[in-house]
């Protein structure tokens, strides 16, 4: 798949980490390979023949390792809904998409939907503060992208769109930002700084008065009193800072220039962000732990951009966003424990 930014943003890579040959080639490693994939059901069928003594001894032997040994795992204190809805269909084997018929694990990753064992009530669904356009090259392999989670996860805030066929942002630049690294980049908390200029030139174009009121003040609209106080600071925050959607590319690094020069793109303020170790189970090979795949580098933001610019509390807000993720990421460490191989 992808793999965002090393040390702050880092680019995607959605290129799978070759396993060098050693003394579990074979059978062991093929059986690897295809967990990794999530697309053939024998990997599964022979899971479940294995039975649930082998299960509980593999993760009895996860669960008796030390706190220390869990340190670069951040998933492990992941606030998440459950996983049972998943565990379920993983049992069942591959169902089919309610809307192509394609045969699937979990969900379909051309129709953004969950597969018919896998109950769309039961997906937990994350509210964001900005709006999400992810931009896909064409040569990226659907299967293997983890940006198709954030729209399963958060489906009235993320578009994708298969590039070249893109929106125009110029007429827009003053409320997006590129989540990309460069030279010119900013980081997560200098965003409202970067912002500041184009936001106000937006706001005296249509107002003779460009004194302001602080936000809380200004603002007309009380919030319902079904309504969440926090979030309606927050929205009042995001106007404050003149950002409005997110831009992330979802493709390998070597692919992604051709995006990235692209001049509809060009203009836009670029974000990095902080330096984190990747979860990817398909790291690429002879590339830092830093880089992410993208639905690590969404969530990443959204944390920083909740603490950082917001000036919230964070207290697991879009845990969900690696809902799939989280659930992918154990599995294979599982079944590698139960194979041997760590």
């Amino acid at each position: 798949m992808k793999v965002f930014w090393g040390i702050t943003v880092k680019r995607c890579s959605s290129v799978r980490h070759p396993i060098k040959k050693n003394r579990f080639a074979g059978t062991s490693y093929r059986l690897f390979q295809l967990s990794m994939s999530l697309n053939s059901s024998t990997f599964l069928n022979e899971e479940n023949a294995q039975g649930p003594k082998r299960n509980r001894e593999c993760l009895g032997s996860l669960e008796s390792q030390t706190p220390s040994s869990f340190q670069d795992n951040p998933l492990q204190q992941l606030q998440l809904a459950s996983h049972k809805v998943l565990e379920k269909a993983q049992k069942s084997g591959r169902s089919k998409c309610p809307r192509c018929n394609s045969s699937r694990m979990f969900y379909c990753y051309t129709c953004f939907v969950p597969v018919e064992t896998v109950p769309t009530k039961e997906i937990p669904t994350v509210k964001l503060p900005l709006k999400i356009d992810i931009i896909k090259h064409p040569n990226e392999t659907d299967g293997k992208s983890t940006a198709v989670h954030a729209k399963l996860l958060a489906p009235d805030d993320v578009t994708i769109y298969k590039y070249p066929c893109i929106p125009e942002y110029k007429e827009k630049r003053h409320e997006i930002a590129l989540i990309f690294p460069g030279s010119n980049s900013v980081s997560v908390k200098d965003i409202a700084f970067h912002l500041q200029k184009h936001s106000k030139k937006a706001v005296c174009d249509n107002d003779d008065d460009c004194s302001r009121e602080p936000f809380l003040k200004q603002a007309k609209i009380e919030p319902k009193e079904e309504e969440n106080l926090s979030e309606f600071i927050a929205s009042n925050r995001n106007e404050s800072t003149g950002l409005k959607k997110i831009i992330f590319i979802d493709s390998t690094w070597n692919q992604t220039n051709k995006i990235i020069t692209d001049e509809r793109l060009q203009g836009l303020l670029q974000v990095e962000l902080k330096t984190r170790k990747t979860c990817f189970w398909r790291h690429q090979k002879g590339k830092p732990d830093t880089y992410l795949s993208t639905i690590e580098a969404i969530y990443y933001f959204f944390v920083d951009y909740h603490q950082e610019v917001l000036k919230e509390n964070y207290k697991g807000q879009y845990d969900n966003l690696l809902f799939f993720f989280s659930f992918m990421y154990s599995m294979i460490k599982n079944a590698k424990c139960c194979k041997g191989k760590e």
